[in-house]
This record gives structure tokens, C-alpha cells and sequence, in this order.
């Protein structure tokens, strides 16, 4: 196994010269790039990097969305010896301004014009930026502008004059070196840069495929930010090692179009992309024919019951494998076609996956393992292995990881995944590395079989007024297993009892509301609604039956729309960031403790 990242691209390229390393959409349909087409690209890009100055150390960031420029960007900079660090391009201009300034990016490479623009906007509060690389054409507004075209150019012609430039810079690359610094999404706070080294990751990729086997005839549909260290340590380094071929969605929303045309076999996502699936079938066989109806429950039925059997370490009866056949033919099939028919495996990581989500997907012959790790583990920690994964727990740690329960129920790992620390932030190192574990907070506990299992974020227990701890996520977990239930945020930090907003399945609302003739003239007045505020009281009683008194629910609002990135409200991985969402919604928060409960 190589020691370093741009070692495990090096070496999948002498020791397999794909035809189709990677995959990308144009307009002229789907584009197969070889690994020596992709090689001759990454030595050019970082010959014209080193002509612009970029040295080894040299912090050099990257704001782009998926696509393949976006691979071989991180390349040329790893190969440099210099260090990546990532801008999620949903972050707004005065959120990438922080990371370039706290990070002393001197290069910035970006993809779309609009991403050039954020740039331009602060690149004058920010000295230390000397050159803007945009990867498409665009009419430079600054004298530090330069071609992504113009800067391979330069350095092709500096590789014509000496071919052996690039590998020696690689071959100089050492284990211990800093890769990149990844600042975190920043649920409860400023985001801290995490910094990680070539030997963090590449311990976590070879580890990892320890557990999980890949194999080089598969293919890898990659759609999960770059930036969002799951993605570039699974769905970029661990396919390169493992020879997959890695195909670019076009965006998260064509998902489904593209893999019918890829016909991926791999797939990483995060639970919200795996319910808003779910959401989807589920909603779009509502408006099918009765007969059908029935044939798809009856089929996911008993393709759940064969799961749990296998989920529990048994073997489905005669009978019930005879079911379970007919039930792919008549209903997972079908389903899977949506995907391109070839899914082997998909992979959720990033927050907790709800079990019936998980057994929903095995039940159609995709199976879903969770995994379990964070940003400054490089990331994974735990992962469901394939054959015996176990819904609710994310399975074992790692080969060579280690796991550890601490004070309050916190979850402690050390090992060889462990971030060096925050970029300049001696405190917050210390807080989190200490007594050499790393601090997660996470909150769980590992059951006898070796399994994790997470209960929720330490920073995220409520503590009531009454002195009482409550759990908030596995609660909205259950909330949210409803199909009336998009999204629920539980409150009550040093208040007398919990609310929660909650975010209603408008699609299946406004179709419930045109069958049953609810009258309405506005989705405010639509929530407002007896019917719907009966349904979701409903679940709210349900959950609140299985609860103590301090954890039940006492009182709910419904949000009148969905939460997004765009507001500040959910992370770039779709994690709801509950301090801005109190924030947010105050006044509504506050109506609810208006009168007692």
C-alpha cells in the first residue's frame, strides 16, 4: 500500500492503465478519460502550479463542485508535496473568505464563473492571494486571474523540457507530510481546520478496503462533495487504489438520470439522499393503481423479512427465499432500474441512517452499510461489514482503529487515523486530543458483538430546566420515520419541556389535500389545517407513548418550508445546524412557551 495519496494514483496507474479511470458528462454524452490521459493532466496542472510559485507546504485551496478538474486539481497539489484545502461551493462569500484567510491560501482554484466572482468580491481584503485559477473560460476581472487551459499549457511545455519535474516532486512526498486541511461544516460553531496528513488518509483508505471489497471492473457514481472528506477518501482514493472507475455526476439532482446512463455498481451518499430516495418511490407508487400498490408492499415486506433474518445471522426459509424471488422480479428489479440495475453496494456515512430506511434498501437488493467517523478521523472509524451489517449499530472499528467509551457515554478512538490537530488552534487540539484519544462528541456504546452504536451528539442534549438530560436525535429519528415527517428539530435546553419543529411532506400533504377536497388557499392555511394537525399530533403521541415524561413532547410547530443549505440551516452534508435553526425561528420557538403545557 503506498504512503501517499498521489502514491495510490501513481501506482493504479502503472499497475492498471484504465481506459476509463474517470467518467464525465459533456454535452456530446458521457466522455471516458484514461488514467494516463488523467496522469499527462495532474503533471501538467501542477508543472503550471510550481510555475506560478506553488511550493511544497504551500496551502493552495479549491472551490468547486464535483467534477473530474476537481481530481486532478487535488492531485497536482498533493503531488507538489503542497496541501489542499476545500471550499464547499455552497458556502457564501463571506464563509470562503474565512477559510482563505485562516488557511493563507496564496492560489486559489476555481470551477464556474460564479465561484470566480465570490473570489473577486474579497480578493482585495485578502493580500496573501496571488494567482485566482478558473477552470472555465471566463473574462478575467482581475490581473490575478489565469486559465485552468493556460496554466496546464505552461506546465506541459515545462514537462517537455523535463519529464522526470513531476514524479520527482512526488517521489519527495512523505507519509507524514500535511495533505490538506479540511475545515469542518460548523453544526455548533466557527468551522476548524482540520489538518490531515498523507498518512492519515491513506492508512484510512487501506483499512478500509480491508473491509469493504472493490473491485476494478466496478464503477463508482460520485455525486457527495469532494470537500466533504467521505467522498475524497472513499469515493476518490480508496476507487483509485481499488482500480473502480469514477464517474461524475452532473449534480446531486440528476443522480438517478446519470446512473441510469453510468449504470454505477458503488454508491456514496448520506442519509438524507438515501430517505429523499426512499421519499420518492414511496410518494411515486401512492399514485399507482391499487393492484400495484399491493404488489410493491407485499414485495418490500418480504424482502424486509429476509433481511432481518439475515440481519439476526440466519438464512431465509425455503418459502420465504421462494418470496423473496418472486418479489425482486416483481418489485426490487424494477426499482433498481431507476439506477441503472447494476448497484452492488452503497455506503451512508455523515449522520445516523434510520434502520428502516436501511432495511427498505436491502429489502429492494441494494444494500445500504453505514459507517461511522468524522472529519478529523480521516474519516471512518466504524463501517457495517458487507454480509453482516446491522441496522441501528455502524459496526466495528477498522482494522488498527481503536474505540473507547468515556466520560458521559463520549466516544474516544485513537490509532493511525487521527488528525495532527486544528490549524492554528493549539486550544481546540487540546481539547479534542487528549490523553492520546481523540475526543468524537459522540455519545454511544458498543455492544457485545463489537458494534457502535451512536445515541447522539454530546453538544446536542437537551438539558431541561428541570436538570434532565434528553437525547434529541434518535427521538427526530423515530419522528421522522413517518411519511407525514420530512425534518424534526427537538428543543428544550434549559426550558421546562421539549418542542420540536417539524417540516411536513409537502408533496404528500398537497396530494392528500386535492384527494380528501381540504380546503385550503395558501400552504400557511394548508398547515393550519385540522386534518394535518391531527396527523402529525398523531406521531407525535405515538413516539411520546414509548417516552418519560421530561423527554415527550409537549407542544410542535409546522415550518412552512424546507430547511436548506442556502439559509445557513443544514450543513453542506445536510446536517441541521440546531443553534442557527433556534436562531431562525425565535419567535415561533417562543410562541410555543407562551402558555404551559
Amino acid at each position: 500500500m503506498p504512503g501517499t495519496l498521489i502514491g495510490i494514483f501513481l501506482d493504479s496507474v502503472e499497475a492498471r492503465d484504465k481506459s476509463a479511470q474517470f467518467m464525465r458528462r459533456s454535452t456530446a454524452g458521457w466522455e471516458a478519460i484514461s488514467a494516463r490521459r488523467a496522469l499527462a493532466d495532474v503533471e501538467n496542472l501542477a508543472l503550471g502550479l510550481a510555475s506560478l510559485g506553488v511550493r511544497r507546504g504551500d496551502p493552495v485551496a479549491l472551490l468547486s463542485e464535483n467534477r473530474y478538474e476537481w481530481a486532478v486539481s487535488d492531485l497536482a497539489v498533493l503531488g507538489l508535496g503542497a496541501v489542499t484545502v476545500p471550499i464547499y461551493s455552497t458556502l457564501t462569500t463571506q464563509q470562503v473568505r474565512h477559510v482563505l484567510d485562516h488557511a493563507g491560501a496564496r492560489v486559489v482554484i476555481v470551477s464556474t464563473p460564479a465561484q470566480l466572482d465570490k473570489i473577486i468580491q474579497i480578493a482585495e481584503t485578502l493580500p496573501r492571494i496571488e494567482v485566482i485559477v478558473a477552470m472555465e473560460p471566463a473574462q478575467p476581472a482581475s490581473g490575478r486571474a489565469r486559465s485552468f487551459a493556460d496554466v496546464q499549457a505552461e506546465g506541459a511545455r515545462q514537462r517537455a523540457s523535463d519529464p522526470g519535474a513531476f514524479r520527482r516532486a512526488a517521489d519527495a512526498v512523505r507519509p507524514e507530510d500535511l495533505a490538506t486541511v479540511i475545515y469542518t461544516s460548523g453544526t455548533t460553531g466557527e468551522p476548524k481546520g482540520a489538518m490531515l496528513t498523507h498518512a492519515n488518509i491513506c492508512a484510512d483508505v487501506a483499512a478500509s478496503l480491508q473491509v469493504v471489497e472493490l473491485q476494478k471492473h466496478h464503477t463508482c457514481i460520485s455525486f457527495l462533495p469532494l470537500c466533504h472528506i467521505l467522498e475524497r477518501m472513499a469515493g476518490q482514493f480508496c476507487m483509485l487504489q481499488a482500480g473502480v472507475t469514477i464517474a461524475y455526476a452532473q449534480s446531486i439532482d440528476t443522480v438517478a438520470a446519470d446512473a441510469q446512463e453510468v449504470r454505477p455498481t458503488v454508491l456514496i451518499g448520506v442519509p438524507r439522499f438515501f430517505e429523499k430516495v426512499h421519499e420518492r418511490i414511496m410518494d411515486g407508487m401512492r399514485s399507482r393503481p391499487l393492484p400495484q400498490r399491493l404488489v410493491f408492499s407485499w414485495g418490500v415486506r418480504a424482502g424486509i423479512h429476509a433481511a432481518r433474518v439475515r440481519f439476526a445471522g440466519g438464512e431465509p426459509s425455503a418459502l420465504l427465499a421462494l418470496q423473496v424471488r418472486i418479489a425482486d422480479r416483481l418489485v426490487g428489479a424494477r426499482v433498481r432500474e431507476r439506477f441503472g440495475g447494476r448497484l452492488r453496494l452503497c455506503v451512508s456515512g455523515g449522520a445516523p441512517l434510520a434502520p428502516r430506511i436501511m432495511e427498505f434498501f436491502f429489502a429492494i437488493g441494494i444494500p445500504v452499510i453505514e459507517g461511522y467517523g468524522l472529519t478529523e478521523t480521516s474519516p471512518v472509524i466504524c463501517i457495517n461489514p458487507p454480509g453482516r451489517a446491522k441496522p441501528g449499530s455502524v459496526g466495528p472499528p477498522l482494522p488498527g482503529v481503536e474505540v473507547s467509551i468515556g466520560d458521559e457515554g463520549e466516544i474516544l478512538t485513537r490509532g493511525p487515523h487521527v488528525m495532527r490537530g486544528y490549524l492554528h488552534d493549539e486550544e481546540a487540539s487540546r481539547a479534542a486530543l487528549r490523553d492520546g484519544w481523540f475526543h468524537t462528541g459522540d455519545v454511544g456504546h458498543v455492544g457485545p458483538d463489537g458494534y457502535l452504536v451512536i445515541t447522539d451528539r454530546l453538544k446536542d442534549l437537551l438539558v431541561t430546566a428541570g436538570g434532565k438530560k434528553v437525547a434529541p436525535q434518535p427521538l427526530e429519528g423515530r419522528l421522522k420515520r413517518s411519511r407525514w415527517i420530512s425534518e424534526a428539530v427537538m428543543l428544550g435546553d434549559r426550558r421546562p419541556y421539549c418542542v420540536c419543529l417539524i417540516v411536513p411532506n409537502f408533496a404528500l400533504l398537497e396530494s392528500r389535500a386535492q384527494q380528501r377536497g381540504w380546503v385550503h388557499h395558501s400552504r400557511q392555511e394548508l398547515l393550519r389545517h385540522p386534518e394535518v394537525l391531527g396527523r402529525i399530533q398523531h406521531q407525535i403521541d405515538k413516539l411520546n407513548a414509548d417516552l418519560a415524561h421530561f423527554e415527550s413532547i409537549k407542544k410542535f410547530a409546522l415550518l412552512d418550508r424546507e430547511l436548506s443549505q442556502e439559509a445557513g440551516e443544514l450543513t453542506p452534508t445536510l446536517k441541521v445546524r440546531r443553534r442557527i435553526v433556534t436562531q431562525k425561528f425565535d419567535y415561533l420557538i417562543e410562541s410555543l412557551y407562551a402558555t404551559s403545557a
